[in-house]
């Protein structure tokens, strides 16, 4: 019997849309990764632009600077919104609007946010050391403290992210039966052996999901540390998004485009492995 050919127009669509805006840009990428080039003319230059890349301290900072805040803002809204979600099913008084409160900030747009922080954690006039100073407390340098300015982005990162991992987690635990938490209360376990032996491990799903958006979120970040820092003071902020932007601001074109290919990398290096063995953990259980 000879398979009808129709069902395969339905997938046409989607494959056009993929091969013109995945596919095309990405070997399109490649290629100028190995050339340079300006808005009119490329010469191949091989690795020539990778080499560079990874010989200049600044450049290479911005590739650990990445790695850092990634699994820094992943691993922290991956426990905060699961405390939260278990906290806010629980039943407790204003539920819902305190589920309302937690969301917010992921609909506040992201330059907004980068905007009010920065003036928020301003060293001398900005709330929190004043309020810090109130109390008789030295408020430290939030931005300008080289040491500190990458991990107070990635704390405004989680007060604005961790809304959607809270929801995330929120629908898994509607997805866990009652009945696991009677068996165990009838075996007598409390209420934390109940989170890490029921909770927990029946939670995976969204845990999976929580990690790899959050960490490619990470992974990509931009928006946010460029309204906060720039990727300053000096260098001490930057990741590759901002190091790619700045190249491309210089006119190294090239250099930068070897820069998004080193981040697409990177992400597929981390992603697909974690995916796999997220995947693999699933069906074991």
């Amino acid at each position: 019997m000879q398979r009808s050919p129709y069902p395969y127009w339905f997938v046409l669509p989607a494959a056009v849309v993929f091969v013109t805006l995945f596919l095309v840009p990405t070997v399109a990428s490649l290629w100028f990764s190995l050339t340079r080039w300006d808005l009119y003319t490329a010469s191949f230059i091989g690795l020539d632009n990778f080499r560079q890349f990874f010989s200049e301290q600044n450049l290479t900072l911005g590739l650990g600077n990445t790695v850092i805040y990634a699994v820094l803002t992943s691993a922290t809204k991956t426990v905060c919104g699961l405390l939260l979600a278990v906290l806010l099913t629980s039943g407790i008084w204003g539920q819902s609007f305190l589920r309302t409160v937690v969301f917010f900030p992921v609909l506040v747009s992201t330059i907004g946010v980068g905007i009010t922080f920065t003036v928020l954690m301003h060293p001398t006039k900005g709330l929190f050391n004043v309020g810090l100073a109130a109390i008789g407390l030295h408020g430290p340098g939030w931005l300008t403290d080289a040491s500190l300015a990458l991990y107070s982005v990635a704390l405004v990162d989680l007060w604005k992210g961790v809304g959607l991992a809270t929801l995330i987690y929120i629908a898994g635990l509607a997805a866990i039966s009652p009945d696991y938490y009677e068996a165990a209360r009838i075996d007598g376990a409390t209420r934390v052996q109940q989170f890490w032996r029921v909770t927990v491990p029946l939670v995976q799903p969204a845990t999976v999901t929580v990690i790899t958006l959050s960490l490619i979120g990470g992974l990509r970040s931009f928006d946010l540390i460029w309204a906060m820092t720039k990727g300053g003071p000096g260098f001490s902020s930057d990741v590759l998004a901002s190091v790619i932007y700045k190249q491309y601001q210089a006119g190294f074109y090239g250099l930068s485009t070897a820069g998004n290919v080193i981040l697409f990398a990177l992400i597929a290096t981390i992603i697909l492995p974690l995916t796999w063995w997220f995947n693999r953990k699933e069906v074991d259980l």
